[in-house]
């Protein structure tokens, strides 16, 4: 019987835990275990808002993969994945080469979701790698550069739509970051605007309340102006059209509205709801016993909900945990085990001091959230690569 073969898609949370997770479950001969990735890098999603706005530089938020996985138990293959062909067991690649698989493990992430609002693509700023954010972190800061020879105010401001987790982190950063840059470009601090719209009533839709208020005075107190139940209808050079004919001129909009799954697991054949794939108890795609789904591209439904849990790193880590251990049980001949998640709690930071979050039953603002938030930053950083890797990349 020959080894069998396992590809990973994604060096993100699913796909290195994923990886790590075989590499200590089988041993050298049970398995062929390539993973695959477009970049040399793992970049720590939870922490792009920091140098997206300037508080922290971008390496701070990306580790190399072949230090943090054993190469001699897991091949690494840095290239782009073109096609995914579900029905010849294989996955094409940008540099012409094909990767055959008996178990097809995809944690390729996700692609935003724009919900049809005009021009947003072309003309809107997006916090998703660490491209994305050095282009983002760089454009701001020539326009706050260029405000002192054309005084125009759109230069010094910044709309950013969404008030989910990612907007939220965003601008907890901006107003960590807008004193030192206001006086690097000497532009009083009071010029700044910075706009944060969202068309749901609320900010952080779903967060106990408590919180959200916590969150919404402390980021007002400020300067942050909130725009609620107000949707973007476009996105221009220019800035931001609203419904109902406002707009507002500025220099620097960024998109954290929202994602779905990628278009390619769409492409391959496999039952998607809005690009994203509802997987069984096993993470297994519907009606593909040897082909998984991890992380943003999933939909993990709660016993007794309707709607699914939201696509977190924490989720994303769970799976594939859990699907290294059933992936191993499963080559040989032992029974899966049903995946559950289980939230760890959910902690959402305002810039470097100020958080606000829920661990289990209690409710933790301020500093004690902030500390909390570094913490669970740290855990994955020790899942990776130990303590010695906290030391390299934590923030104490």
């Amino acid at each position: 019987m020959s080894t069998p073969k396992i590809v990973i898609l994604g060096a993100g949370y699913g796909g290195l835990m994923s990886a790590k997770g075989l590499q200590k479950e089988l041993n050298y001969n049970e398995a062929e275990i390539t993973l695959v990735s477009n970049h040399s890098y793992h970049y720590i999603t939870t922490k792009l808002h920091e140098p997206a706005a300037g508080t922290s530089h971008h390496d701070h938020a990306r580790i190399p993969v072949q230090s943090v996985i054993n190469t001699k138990r897991v091949k690494f293959v840095q290239d782009r994945v073109t096609a995914i062909k579900t029905n010849e067991k294989a996955v094409h690649l940008e540099s012409g080469k094909t990767l055959a698989y008996d178990y097809l493990v995809v944690g390729i992430g996700s692609a935003p979701e724009t919900f049809g609002i005009k021009g947003l693509l072309e003309n809107a700023f997006f916090i998703r790698n660490i491209d994305g954010v050095r282009v983002l972190r760089e454009h701001m800061e020539y326009s706050f550069a260029k405000y002192q020879t054309e005084k125009k105010d759109d230069l010094i401001t910044i709309v950013v739509g969404g008030c989910g987790f990612t907007g939220i982190e965003y601008v907890g950063e901006l107003v960590d970051r807008m004193p030192s840059l206001c006086r690097e470009y000497d532009i009083p601090l009071e010029k700044v605007r910075i706009v944060n719209v969202e068309a749901a009533p609320t900010v952080l839709p779903g967060f106990d309340k408590d919180l959200v208020d916590y969150a919404v005075k402390y980021l007002e107190s400020k300067g942050v102006e909130f725009l609620l139940s107000t949707p973007i209808e476009e996105c221009t050079e220019q800035g931001v059209m609203l419904k109902g004919g406002q707009e507002i001129k500025a220099a620097t909009v960024v998109w954290t509205g929202g994602v779905r799954g990628n278009k390619m697991v769409e492409e391959a054949g496999i039952e998607t709801m809005r690009g994203r794939v509802k997987v069984d108890e096993f993470l297994h795609a519907p009606g593909f016993d040897n082909v998984f789904i991890l992380g943003d591209s999933s939909l993990v439904f709660p016993a007794d909900g309707e709607r699914p849990y939201p696509p977190t790193a924490q989720m994303a880590t769970q799976q594939g945990q859990a699907l290294a251990k059933n992936l191993s049980a499963k080559i040989r001949g032992r029974e899966m085990k049903p995946f559950k998640y289980e939230a760890k709690g959910t902690v959402a930071s305002l810039g470097s001091k100020e958080a606000i979050g829920m661990v289990g039953n209690r409710k933790l603002m301020g500093g004690s959230a902030s500390f909390m938030k570094k913490i669970i930053d740290m855990r994955w950083l020790f899942l990776l690569g130990g303590i010695s890797l906290v030391i390299r990349k934590g923030k104490f």
